[in-house]
């Protein structure tokens, strides 16, 4: 197999779509009753939808349960970096029997960047209400491991040993962490978040019910804590942490020892 996603974007469409499809977890295909070679359902209707034209580093991959539904169950952005390495920009598993939660879109219908540029507040919590982290429009499926092994054996067959990731919220970084992540960049602001939230009295004077994502014991898990941050408990936003994986190996890293969810 090629050894970058711009080489294999040199390829025939039908012949892409082949390569690509390995990035989509098996457990999708026996959950959803679809057929793993044709990317149909038993209707013969194609649900996967390939972007990655030639002369782009990068490849989008979209999978439907129900080519009527809007949300794909699972979706997928990967990119070739400057310098050779694999990242992963997006990668989405939703439940399509979960609600839906529009905190992707203003009521007008903006996008927000799942929150990042606008927030719709009235949908942020109702989500959190329903028990869903910052940004997740529906509950998971719980099948994101397996899509982390998926994407883990595919990087493998590029001939390459480890891929990037940058989290957009709290909450990634710490699963990321379980799936034996390392940091490239931000490990000192997680630490420093683990220390402000376990013996910082202005912060912890912050989660004051003053907002619904401010509730007094957020600190005590890992989705408190994210929902506090994307709410601006920490003054500035959380940005700039860059992690990586090591295929094969874990780092053993866990800068919120002992959290619950």
């Amino acid at each position: 197999m090629s050894h970058s996603f711009a080489a294999i974007n040199r390829l025939p469409q039908a012949e892409k779509e082949r390569v690509y499809a390995r990035l989509l977890p098996p457990a999708i295909f026996r959950k959803y009753s679809l057929d793993p070679e044709t990317l149909t359902d038993s209707a013969g209707r194609k649900l996967a939808r390939f972007v990655c034209p030639e002369g782009s580093p990068a490849v989008e991959i979209s999978l439907k349960h129900d080519p009527d539904f809007e949300d794909p169950v699972f979706f997928g952005h990967f990119t070739d970096t400057m310098n050779g390495q694999i990242q992963v920009l997006l990668l989405v598993v939703n439940d399509p029997d979960s609600p839906r939660f529009n905190v992707d879109r203003m009521p007008g219908g903006a996008p927000t960047k799942f929150g990042i540029l606008e927030r719709n507040l009235a949908e942020e919590a109702r989500a959190l209400e329903a028990g869903l982290a910052p940004g997740q429009v529906r509950r998971g499926p719980g099948l994101l491991r397996e899509a982390e092994a998926s994407f883990a054996a595919f990087v493998t067959e590029l001939g390459q040993s480890q891929y990037f990731v940058e989290p957009l919220f709290y909450h990634n970084a710490i699963t990321f962490e379980r799936y034996g992540f390392s940091y490239q960049k931000g490990k000192r602001l997680m630490e420093t978040i683990h220390r402000r939230f376990s013996s910082d009295p202005q912060l912890l004077s912050k989660l004051d019910s003053s907002t619904p994502f401010r509730r007094p014991g957020a600190e005590k898990t890992i989705r408190g804590r994210s929902w506090a941050i994307h709410d601006g408990i920490l003054d500035d936003p959380y940005a700039g942490v860059q992690m990586y994986k090591t295929i094969a190996r874990h780092a053993g890293i866990a800068t919120f020892p002992n959290a619950v969810w």
